[in-house]
């Protein structure tokens, strides 16, 4: 039999070899380093057997399918270190994810000791390198070894998989796992490894099953790689919003509020009020006028629109139709009430474009093991728009509302942060969406030029649309890496004829409107979740809660001190002023923790010539005396060019 390999190069056999085999007549170095196998396109097992012509690929560490096998293995060392110490916990599932690998089990809650416990006893298992194998058993066999096991989680999982499935496990030493693979050969392999956390997970991601308790954990195959993780875990627990804005008072959460219902600080607020000034002034500027609506609508309302049928599931709904005559919902979006604003008078080809602009306050039933902080909640505020254009405006008005989302990203610092997704629909799953098919081919090809000829990067992500037409997402990370929506553009050739919008045309015909549903910097707060991690907390001047703090050095200098306060808030510059009878190196310290970008101490010479001690946040920060005016108007002008600093 012919192997070919990655490079193109190509090995004959005389019978048939393990990939593994394969792998170590190649190079012994590549049979040490390596971690699965890719034969004819598909990924298995070094242990898999290539009897016949096939192309072959190794994967090491260095590959992303190295790392998720090599993650999976350590899960599964995890797993029955856990069996060990904790012989009545239930196994659910294990996988590998982005940075590491986490396994579900059903058993109390741990604490940092547990973990420390754990990671001892995973310690020993790899050191007695035990051989990983592999079994299949047909589907009643297996399920008979689950439950000998009492392994009700696994067992369910069987029961789930198709009749002809390929039931498949694992063995290392005294465990066995339901498991497809690929792993390891050996333990051995995962000398160095960290438990990072632990966490509730409800089974299977549904809010109605059991909450397991999640463990995460990181492996690499260098000491170093591994420190470097840990390192960088440290640095982003400084940046975890989640965190910091509680700690600068920004947000904070109750649970009699309810979960995904963030309670905002004054700080948090000020923060959100000026980005909404900011945001709605500029699309004032842009040619947007503003509407306000209602916080909810009959279903009669969703029920033209199509939310009814799609996307009901995601709605508060208020009543039972089979009992109340009306039922209400707490409104998801705002479209179909401003296509009533539209419908209010008939409207001319010459009216159009019409850009309606609303800061709404939106609800959307999030799964509960979903919350998280700022950046997935079930009330929350956004810059939404509609635009109402003619066919013929389309790709016009949607590379403009594509150069106000680069406007708001560049203003905020966070351009290069972003990337570019085109969401397509899934042809494999029409009922999901209104619309012909080849309604949703043209859309898409329209976007996909815009795309290209202001030449944005992006990918192409099928099923990501919304049920009535495609969409461009602007998209950031967490700290943690988790990948979120931050600004939506989408297409909507489709909502007019459902709500029977239409304008006059040249021709004095009715002709329908296309649709923009837009936002322009998207929602207030997964965006303030998204500064504070990109600043940690230390935000650009305007940004900046509390833009200045005054310390006089004595309570003798209070009076001027108050003087320049005055004069600070007249040019409406945010500042405060420190009046207790504190040290002044202990103000300067607490001032720095709140991470200011100004303090201005105030002393004897200060007070007798006019001038503020200035200095500004950072390693570099003491910028000497300056005149009180001359640091009011630079920062005046700071704040309204909006630097990033």
């Amino acid at each position: 039999m012919i192997i070919t390999l990655k490079d193109g190069s190509s090995k004959e056999y005389a019978q048939p070899m393990s990939a593994y085999d394969i792998a170590a007549d190649i190079s012994e170095g590549l049979a040490r380093m390596a971690c699965a196998a890719e034969i004819n396109g598909e990924v298995c097992d070094l242990r898999t057997i290539v009897d016949k012509d096939s192309t072959l690929n190794i994967f090491t560490f260095n590959d992303e399918e190295g790392k998720k096998t090599f993650w999976h293995t350590a899960s599964h060392i995890l797993a029955q270190a856990v069996k060990h110490i904790f012989p009545d916990a239930k196994c659910a599932i294990g996988p590998a994810i982005d940075n590491g690998f986490y396994y579900d089990f059903d058993m109390p809650s741990l604490s940092r000791e547990d973990l420390d416990k754990i990671e001892a006893e995973m310690k020993k298992i790899v050191k007695e390198g035990s051989e990983v194998t592999a079994f299949t058993l047909p589907r009643a066999e297996a399920i008979k070894l689950m439950e000998e096991k009492d392994e009700p989680y696994k067992v369910e999982l069987i029961n789930d998989l198709p009749e002809d499935a390929t039931i498949s496990f694992y063995t290392m030493g005294d465990f066995t796992d339901l498991c497809a693979g690929p792993h390891l050969m050996n333990t051995k392999a995962v000398k160095f490894f960290k438990l990072t956390s632990s966490s509730g997970a409800y089974w299977r991601g549904n809010s109605d099953n059991k909450m397991l308790t999640r463990i995460y954990g990181t492996a690499f195959t260098k000491k170093a790689d591994l420190e470097e993780r840990l390192e960088f875990l440290e640095n982003i627990k400084l940046r975890d919003h989640n965190k910091l804005g509680r700690e600068l008072e920004l947000f904070t959460t109750v649970d009699v509020i309810g979960q995904g219902l963030p309670l905002l600080m004054p700080k948090g607020v000020q923060i959100i009020q000026t980005l909404q000034r900011w945001i709605e002034d500029e699309e004032e500027k842009r040619g947007y006028v503003r509407t306000k609506t209602p916080l909810m609508a009959k279903s009669d309302l969703y029920k033209i629109s199509g939310h009814w049928d799609h996307y009901k599931d995601g709605m508060f709904v208020l009543g039972d139709e089979e009992k109340d005559k009306e039922v209400f919902a707490l409104r998801p979006m705002t479209c179909p009430f401003q296509y009533y604003v539209y419908k209010a008078s008939q409207k001319s080809y010459r009216d159009l474009p019409i850009r309606y602009g609303e800061t709404s306050t939106l609800f959307r039933n999030e799964d509960s093991g979903e919350m998280h902080g700022l950046t997935r909640v079930r009330q929350f505020t956004i810059s939404e728009g509609h635009l109402i254009v003619r066919p013929d405006q389309m790709i016009s008005e949607f590379k403009d509302c594509i150069a106000l989302a680069q406007y708001c990203l560049q203003t905020l610092g966070v351009e290069e942060d972003v990337t570019y997704h085109l969401s397509k629909w899934d042809p494999e799953n029409k009922e999901k969406y209104i619309g012909e098919p080849e309604v949703w081919e043209k859309t898409e090809q329209d976007i996909r030029n815009i795309l290209n000829e202001l030449n944005i990067p992006f990918t192409e992500d099928v099923g990501e649309a919304a049920f009535y037409g495609p969409k461009v997402d602007i998209n950031a990370k967490n700290v943690y890496g988790k990948e979120d929506t931050m600004i939506t553009i989408q297409w909507d050739a489709l909502l007019a004829e459902q709500f029977d919008m239409y304008f006059i045309n040249k021709d004095g015909e009715k002709e329908r409107p296309y649709i923009i549903h837009r936002t322009s910097m998207g929602c207030y707060e997964r965006t303030l979740a998204w500064l504070i991690e990109k600043y940690a907390g230390a935000f650009p001047t305007w940004l900046s809660p509390e833009q200045v703090r005054i310390l006089p050095i004595s309570e003798k200098h209070h009076e001027y001190a108050n003087t320049v306060l005055a004069k600070l808030k007249a040019a409406g510059v945010r500042a405060t002023i420190d009046e207790r009878a504190e040290k002044i190196g202990y103000k300067i310290r607490e001032a720095r923790l709140n991470k200011l970008p100004y303090m201005l101490i105030i002393g004897a010479n200060e007070e007798e010539s006019g001038t503020v001690s200035v200095r500004k946040r950072g390693e570099d920060g003491d910028l000497g005396s300056m005149e009180a005016d001359k640091f009011i108007a630079d920062i005046v002008k700071e704040i309204a060019d909006k630097v990033i600093n």
